[in-house]
């Protein structure tokens, strides 16, 4: 009987080997797609309070190719291309334990969700120490050019 059974797994073995590999087709979910493989990085942005009325509300950004409703988005996507070379975070917050110069860079906050570098991004900008107005800085012109 035990002559049997390693004969027969030994049968099974081979057969399992013998066999092509399935392969899996990754289909998504009702009511899904699948994102546009030629487009990297798509983000919204909301701004308010820039001192420049074109400047507020929600626009869209697509890179690669550059489109949506920003208002220069070949600017926008060259500079997170060079972001993206530099190994910059960019949507990452300041350290809380960072020490920032008291300054006030007026008014303005940003919110950008989306996808950039195939992460996702949920980031809040605001201009209410020297690291934010920094940080903010070094997004433009993804993020418009405030008026204090």
């Amino acid at each position: 009987m035990l002559r049997r059974l390693a004969l027969t797994a030994a049968v099974c073995l081979a057969a399992l080997a013998a066999a092509p590999a399935a392969t899996a087709t990754a289909v998504p979910p009702t009511g899904h797609r699948l994102p546009d493989p030629q487009v990297r990085d798509r983000l919204t942005i909301t701004v308010s309070d820039s001192g420049i009325p074109a400047a507020d509300g929600t626009h869209r950004l697509a890179c690669a190719p550059a489109g949506g409703t920003h208002a220069s988005p070949q600017q926008a996507c060259d500079r997170l291309d060079q972001l993206a070379a530099d190994r910059a975070a960019p949507f990452a917050p300041v350290p809380a334990d960072l020490m920032c110069t008291m300054q006030y860079g007026g008014p303005a906050t940003a919110h950008i969700t989306g996808r950039w570098q195939g992460r996702p991004v949920d980031a809040t900008f605001r201009r209410t120490n020297g690291c934010e107005i920094s940080r903010w800085n070094a997004l433009e012109p993804v993020l418009p050019h405030t008026v204090a």
